[in-house]
């Protein structure tokens, strides 16, 4: 397999990454066979995907357009992810120019193709971290450089708990990450869930098996309790924790493909 110039050196390209597949679900061109292959075989189970996918990436839009019109301009964007259209800085600086934005993921490719479209900004960081060490992302320098922590802070945790087991500890790491943050500051999560989705557990649960088994990632489905309990230290805004198309949308939410109705979204603001 040839390796684009894009793709670092290092990493290894024939293995599907979460971050590719999310980049074809989305349109995007910074992927490979390797996970496209992935990709139509979990829509075999969950054809809906691509529309799931869309639907996430329309919430964090308006997410981040409601944290500006809230008086947030700074963003932490863990688990961010390739950048494409319509991404964390885009609305957000267009929204207010000057806006900043940091993003952090684990996965080479999106590291460096985020580093390769932010050249020239100087209101965004990438930072190479893990979400499961809340820590080493508090303590990197490109965080303590770009943001006030002093002042409120939109954290977006945008389809990456998902891919958390609670072995792992999820409630902590967000927990840990929402104590560095000052009053007034947003949580933004998407989650997935079986809860809405318009197939049978079993058949979606198929998907679930290919991220498990394909791409080597788990994928954790939870309720919406469970998604509640990311939340502990927030007030839940209005319309609460709900379903991708009902939170603020722009569009009628029975227009919507059944599909996006799988997974819940939402936004607290820190006391």
């Amino acid at each position: 397999m040839e390796r684009p110039a894009w793709a670092p050196q290092g990493i290894d390209i024939s293995v599907p990454s979460v971050s590719r597949i999310y980049d074809y679900y989305l349109g995007g061109s910074h992927n490979f066979e390797v996970d496209r292959e992935a990709a139509r075989k979990a829509m075999e189970f969950l054809p809906g995907l691509p529309k799931i996918m869309q639907a996430n990436r329309a919430f964090m839009r308006r997410a981040v357009r409601y944290a500006v019109d809230a008086g947030v301009t700074q963003f932490l964007d863990i688990g961010s992810g390739i950048p494409t259209f319509g991404n964390v800085h885009e609305v957000a600086q267009q929204a207010s120019p000057g806006a900043r934005v940091a993003y952090v993921d684990h996965d080479p490719v999106a590291v460096a193709h985020s580093r390769a479209v932010l050249e020239g900004n100087p209101d965004t960081a990438v930072v190479t971290a893990d979400l499961r060490k809340p820590r080493e992302i508090l303590r990197s320098p490109e965080i303590s450089e770009l943001l006030d922590l002093e002042r409120p802070v939109a954290l977006l945790l945008v389809a990456v708990l998902h891919f958390i087991e609670d072995a792992d500890d999820p409630y902590g790491a967000v927990a840990e990450l929402s104590a560095a943050l000052a009053p007034g500051s947003l949580l933004i999560v998407t989650h997935a869930s079986y809860e809405g989705m318009p197939i049978s557990t079993e058949q979606a649960g198929g998907a679930v098996d290919v991220y498990r088994n394909d791409v080597r990632n788990p994928l954790v489905m939870r309720d919406r309790e469970e998604v509640g309990r990311f939340f502990q230290g927030y007030e839940v805004v209005e319309p609460g924790i709900v379903q991708m198309p009902v939170w603020r949308p722009q569009t009628a939410p029975e227009d919507e493909d059944p599909f996006t109705f799988a997974g819940y979204v939402g936004v607290g603001r820190k006391a």
